[in-house]
């Protein structure tokens, strides 16, 4: 009885009917055959192929797509499981796919083995579903690339040689954080320091340009290519070079005080002939630090004028602050992800203590940062000889004494005593010369610890980065005691941990994590 209209309703049972091979009872279907006796006269996955050889290079674990393609795949993954299954592309023309998964195999068996669950067609319209097993034989066989640089280690198709004319390192220290956080240099063959640069060695010409490409959107950068002829063959019209490319990243630096052209001072709506670069990507930020007024310049701007720094970040000098008082809290300018406030403040130089009463009342840009007693760094344009063209340009042009550019906490590291970080950064693997003498050895360690200060002072400069956690870092009982009070330091919310696969095999380690490759034992 139907409870809510109060109707009477009949109970309706499925129909079913006899097998007419076995005579059980059943749903009726096209065939009028039960599973059991269908799957008997009928095979569906007879004339699919059950084992397969494939290619497989061990130097740099890809596989081969025939003809000539090499697919980069790890054990177990989906990507070779899509590789795995588009072998029996064929195949699957008679049959349709409904699910692939891995079965377990011993990695060392040169083996793999997938469970396909497949449908098809059969007798009068019936639907037959049936699993079978497919084997792969793996064998091992270097790709084109691996072999040439097995045969010999220096035979590379094209060279990219990054350079960047200024006095320090700072920009690579940088830029191969970057490239190690997206694995752009995945397909380098070799990778060697230089004096000015880094050179990448790569086994293909494609391999080289996507590497440019990915350089250009992370720095601005020029380029230009030749190409040398190796070898030709004549009856068969092929020919084979090595090619160059010569990439130049602009000099232009974070911190770098600038003296802008006249002609590009007024096109970006006259921001001033004194500026300080705040942030390079693939765009420069500027900002006047009198005026708070900003502007940006892409790769192409830059290169049509290519005007240089006026001083750079090397020329820093250290002043304290005797005195400071914001001119209007309301004027202030975000640039670069970075907030600016206008403010008049009364400096010393550090060096000057002891020596001379010799006090600068100047505007600042840092009045969000700065208070009175803390130290701040900048040029220094009261003591300076500058000989720069397009300073000379602006006759009626007054130099400020001193332009600050960003507090320092140099007192504060003192205090700290040089304590051991709880974080680290990984290096990419690249031949460096051993010739140098100690002064450039110990001039390339000072610079890679002032570019891991700027990491913690400056979070937007750490944003792009993969900071690690440091497992021989041990904090001591004292160090909060001995630390100085507002010290920057990288939160330990921003630090990744330091994988490491190898170990992560020969422990227990779950299997549950992969969620797009099923697994059988």
């Amino acid at each position: 009885m139907d409870e809510d209209n109060g109707m009477f309703r009949r109970n309706q049972t499925p129909a079913t009917v006899l097998c007419c091979k076995c005579g059980v009872p059943m749903q009726p279907n096209a065939a009028n055959m039960c599973v059991t006796c269908l799957r008997s006269e009928v095979d569906i996955t007879e004339g699919l192929r059950k084992q397969v050889t494939i290619m497989h290079c061990p130097e740099c674990n890809t596989w081969l797509q025939p003809p000539k393609t090499w697919l980069k795949g790890e054990l177990e993954s989906k990507e070779l499981l899509s590789f795995c299954v588009k072998r029996l592309e064929t195949d699957m023309k008679k049959v349709r796919l409904v699910d692939a998964v891995f079965i377990w195999t011993e990695p060392h068996s040169k083996r793999i083995k997938v469970k396909l669950r497949v449908q098809k067609e059969v007798l009068h319209g019936a639907i037959l579903d049936q699993t079978y097993l497919v084997e792969y034989v793996v064998q091992d066989h270097m790709c084109e690339a691996c072999s040439r640089v097995q045969a010999n280690p220096d035979q590379w198709v094209a060279a990219v040689q990054l350079r960047q004319h200024v006095s320090h390192r700072r920009t690579f220290f940088y830029l191969e954080q970057l490239i190690l956080k997206h694995d752009a240099a995945a397909r380098a063959i070799k990778i060697k320091q230089t004096d000015q640069g880094i050179d990448f060695h790569f086994g293909s010409r494609s391999h080289a340009l996507k590497f440019i490409d990915f350089v250009g959107k992370v720095v601005p950068i020029k380029h230009r290519n030749d190409k040398q002829l190796v070898s030709q063959d004549q009856k068969s019209n092929t020919y084979h070079y090595k090619f160059t490319f010569s990439v130049e990243i602009s000099p232009i630096c974070r911190e770098d005080l600038i003296c802008l052209p006249k002609e590009f001072a007024r096109s970006s709506g006259n921001i001033g002939p004194l500026v300080i670069c705040t942030k390079v990507t693939n765009n420069i930020a500027l900002l006047n630090p009198f005026t708070l007024k900003n502007c940006y310049l892409d790769a192409d701007q830059y290169w049509r004028f290519g005007f240089r720094s006026l001083v750079t970040s090397r020329q820093l000098t250290e002043y304290i602050v005797l005195d400071i008082d914001i001119c209007r809290p309301e004027v202030s300018a975000m640039v670069g992800g970075s907030r600016y406030v206008m403010a008049e403040a009364q400096v010393a130089r550090v060096s000057d203590f002891g020596k001379n009463d010799l006090m600068f009342t100047i505007k600042t840009h840092l009045g969000h940062l700065l208070n009175p007693g803390d130290f701040a760094l900048g040029y220094d344009l009261y003591g300076a000889n500058i000989n720069d063209d397009e300073l000379d340009k602006y006759k009626d042009l007054a130099l400020p004494y001193a332009i600050l550019v960003k507090k320092s906490y140099e007192e504060k590291r003192q205090r700290k005593r040089a304590k051991p970080r709880a974080w680290k950064l990984k290096s990419l693997a690249m031949e460096v010369d051993d010739t140098k003498g100690r002064a450039e050895q110990e001039k390339t360690n000072a610079e890679y610890e002032q570019f891991l200060r700027d990491l913690e002072e400056n979070p937007e400069l750490r944003f792009n980065i993969s900071l690690y956690r440091d497992k021989e870092y041990q904090r001591s009982e004292t160090a909060s005691m001995t630390d100085g009070g507002d010290l920057p330091t990288v939160p330990l919310e921003e630090l990744l941990a330091d994988l490491d696969l190898s170990a992560m095999d020969d422990g227990d380690g779950d299997d549950g994590d992969n969620d797009d490759v099923g697994m059988e034992e």
